[in-house]
């Protein structure tokens, strides 16, 4: 028998290249090193064709931003007969979106920050300054505004003071139609991945971020230096147990497979707050679920083979 041979998706023309070009990079790298066949491929013009003529057992992708994780590519894949790992198109949909990702996670029971989604158009129509000042009274400062799609912190801002919500509005927009506006939550902020080998999906150690300057922004998520993270995170047996359950929960809530990462922030009362999930996390070498993984004690080569291996078995 052969040896299962998988095919990298890295790359897209989103916001996140690069950070998806790195992911792509190490994966393919530390699955080489468990003696499996990988090639990597952009999303591009070549893309079906080398499907048809390389025929990989299973495609990882490992796209970030729009059409990566928007379900279009996925759709894709299952229209050409393509096994993938990841979530299908329809969970990929439903999590891509943040407002729908959160009611769909707060029906499951997991506590969220309250939030407004507000399409550039309705914000113009209902006048700028009255809906701003009406966002203000009801939810209060500090606030925090980004693109109702997007990841890696990419136009995303914490709002303290009134007058700095125009312009946070404005920078969401840049990378949207639509932008959230939620109230901030202080307390510990973690990143929580959950993988599935084969006997079920189970939650890796949580990852304690701590920016030592400044926001946790896209710099800082991938310029080395600029965040110290706990690999396992600094948490009481209790609140330990709470976080977990709620990474899983959004997991399965989601409809997710095989990898996710959610982050939370835990508050002053030690109850997660679901901010955002990631369904093709980072791999980068200051990504969150590699350091998830070596905390946990496992070997990333042999992490991401068992996972392929699992996604091949079905």
């Amino acid at each position: 028998m052969s040896r299962p041979s998988v095919l990298v998706l890295a790359g897209g023309l989103s916001h996140e290249r690069d950070v998806s070009l790195r992911s792509g990079r190490r994966v393919a790298e530390a699955l080489r090193g468990t003696g499996l066949e990988v090639t990597v491929h952009d999303v591009d013009d070549d893309l079906l064709p080398a499907l048809s003529q390389v025929k990989p057992s299973i495609v990882w992708p490992l796209l970030h931003g729009a059409s990566g994780e928007d379900g279009s590519v996925r759709d894709i894949l299952e229209l050409v007969g393509q096994p993938y790992i990841g979530a299908d198109p329809r969970a990929s949909r439903i999590s891509w979106s943040k407002p729908i990702a959160k009611t769909v996670v707060g029906r499951a029971g997991i506590a969220s920050p309250r939030f407004v989604t507000l399409p550039q158009s309705l914000f113009r129509e209902l006048g700028a300054v009255r809906v701003l000042e009406s966002i203000v009274d009801n939810l209060a400062l500090p606030l925090v505004v980004k693109p109702a799609r997007g990841g890696s912190a990419l136009g995303v801002t914490v709002v303290r003071e009134a007058s700095a919500l125009p312009r946070a509005m404005v920078d969401a927009y840049a990378y949207g139609e639509t932008a959230i506006i939620e109230q901030a939550v202080a307390g510990v902020e973690l990143a929580v991945s959950v993988v599935d080998t084969g006997s079920g999906p189970f939650v890796l150690p949580a990852v304690e971020v701590v920016p030592r300057e400044g926001p946790y922004d896209y710099d800082a998520r991938y310029v080395p230096g600029r965040v110290e993270y706990f690999a396992p995170a600094r948490l009481e047996a209790d609140v330990e147990a709470r976080v977990s359950a709620a990474a899983l929960g959004v997991h399965e809530a989601l409809g997710l497979r095989h990898l996710s990462r959610t982050d939370l922030i835990v508050d002053a009362d030690g109850v997660p707050q679901f901010i955002d999930v990631n369904t093709a996390p980072g791999m980068t070498e200051t990504s969150l679920l590699p350091q998830a993984a070596e905390a946990g004690g496992h070997e990333l080569g042999e992490l991401y083979r068992s996972i392929v291996d699992a996604a091949l078995r079905g």
